[in-house]
């Protein structure tokens, strides 16, 4: 089946945080429309740069240059000054969710924070979508793409920072749902696979390391697939490989979990070191990489990022200590906060060498049976949480420093006490020792303490 592509864009003009939503969605429309016509699918822009055209207009044109096939792709992209931060994707229901699904997954894999991708029933007739274009655009399958919220200043910044990045990954989506070879806009610095070749024949005519084209692709083995397009190091990316640099520029496809399990390190430590306060990353995003100075550091000290809402106050209760001695350690001269601020936590240099679990305290628990349970004592409990007494209140965080190996586990549908013992070659019995439980009844998202 041969696609064709409508491509429309808001007509609406709220504003805010330095956008406006006809100008952005019509810059967004017109770069996926003529990506998709070099990529040899057929494309037009329902309307114009300084047109404005009602639903009823847009839909009679679409229908005059297309008709109402099901191999009509109407793509409507829109933005909103509501609502919560992140991209919102609606298809008909009279399609499935193939394409909005394809969509959702190229732009998470840009950075993007995908809310959801849903059908909307009328209220009235809910036989019915509820949105007019998708109702009345008759057997196309359209899709509504609403990309942020431009009143969000994160979201809006987001928006502004990817613009071109967020409209290529809708093309990349519609390539390959309609089964069409998709090639990035520029391929320079890229080569495609053909029979014959290797990493190290590539490596060899392109003057680099089979280590170094492994590095910049992503690559955990040396298999190539005939058509797989990889990176070619550029002169700067030669000079910075990874066994020479303490930054990292974020490629398509990369998450702060992928990074950090690639240069062996932890998310936490990545937005800790970058002053993120969230995992959202943009394509071209140069971030610093721990080093030895950076571990060590963390391994001598507790640290805390600073979330929307948090007090001094808050963090000081939360962690059994005075807002002035967190004001005292970092050197604060008021009680302003910023949201991705690392803070010092006291009671952290008592603890080198010991590995560190948090636990809740819960009725009938004591310093003594803690520090029994995981293997430490009463005075390094008391050292990592500042506390001047034995008291403990139920419902209070405590951090439980340890010479014992411990993992957390986050329990999932499925699971039971049974399963994950038996997946961590430990017991039921062990478990429910280490966790204080008195039944084997686990809750999704509860975490769990289990024996290494």
């Amino acid at each position: 089946m041969a696609y064709k592509v409508a491509v429309d864009a808001s007509n609406n003009n709220i504003s805010s945080n330095g956008i406006t939503e006809n100008n952005y969605t019509f810059e967004v429309s017109k770069y996926i429309n003529d990506r998709l016509n070099n990529l040899g699918i057929e494309s037009f822009l329902v309307r114009g740069e300084n047109d404005t055209l009602t639903d009823e207009e847009k839909i009679n044109i679409i229908k005059e240059r297309y008709g109402t096939g099901n191999n009509i792709i109407v793509i409507s992209n829109r933005l909103r000054n509501t609502g919560d931060a992140g991209i919102e994707i609606m298809y008909p229901l009279r399609n499935n969710s193939r394409l909005a699904s394809e969509i959702a997954k190229d732009l998470e894999s840009v950075g993007a924070t995908v809310l959801k991708y849903y059908q909307l029933r009328n209220e009235e007739d809910t036989a019915l979508d509820d949105d007019y274009l998708i109702r009345n655009t008759k057997n196309n399958q359209t899709i509504v793409i609403d990309y942020g919220n431009i009143s969000n200043s994160s979201d809006a910044n987001f928006l502004k920072d990817n613009k071109n990045v967020l409209a290529e990954a809708v093309v990349k989506a519609i390539a390959e749902y309609a089964n069409i070879t998709y090639l990035p806009e520029n391929l320079e610095g890229y080569y495609i696979v053909k029979s014959g070749d290797s990493l190290w024949s590539i490596a060899s005519k392109y003057n680099t390391t089979v280590s170094n084209l492994k590095s910049l692709n992503n690559l955990s083995s040396n298999t190539l697939q005939i058509g797989q397009l990889l990176k070619l190091p550029t002169s700067n990316s030669e000079n910075n490989t990874e066994d020479n640099q303490n930054t990292y520029t974020v490629k398509s496809g990369d998450s702060l979990w992928s990074i950090a399990n690639k240069y062996g390190t932890t998310v936490d430590e990545l937005k800790s070191i970058n002053n993120l306060s969230s995992n959202l990353l943009s394509i071209g995003q140069v971030l610093r990489l721990p080093t030895s100075n950076d571990q060590s550091a963390s391994e001598n000290q507790n640290t805390y990022v600073v979330k929307k809402g948090d007090s001094l106050w808050i963090i000081a209760n939360n962690y059994n200590t005075t807002v002035d001695e967190l004001k005292r350690l970092n050197n604060l001269s008021s009680n302003l906060l910023s949201i991705g601020q690392v803070l010092i936590l006291p009671g952290s240099n008592q603890t080198q060498g010991a590995n560190k679990i948090t636990y809740t305290v819960k009725k009938g628990d004591s310093l003594w049976k803690l520090a029994n349970t995981y293997d430490t004592t009463i005075d390094m409990i008391k050292n990592a949480n500042n506390l001047s007494s034995n008291t403990l209140q139920i419902g209070q965080t405590l951090i439980i420093p340890t010479t014992s190996k411990y993992t957390t586990y986050t329990v999932k549908k499925g699971d039971s006490l049974w399963l994950i013992a038996n997946n961590y070659n430990t017991s039921v019995d062990e478990i429910k020792k280490l966790n204080n439980l008195t039944s084997n009844t686990l809750q999704i998202g509860q975490k769990l303490s289990i024996p290494a």
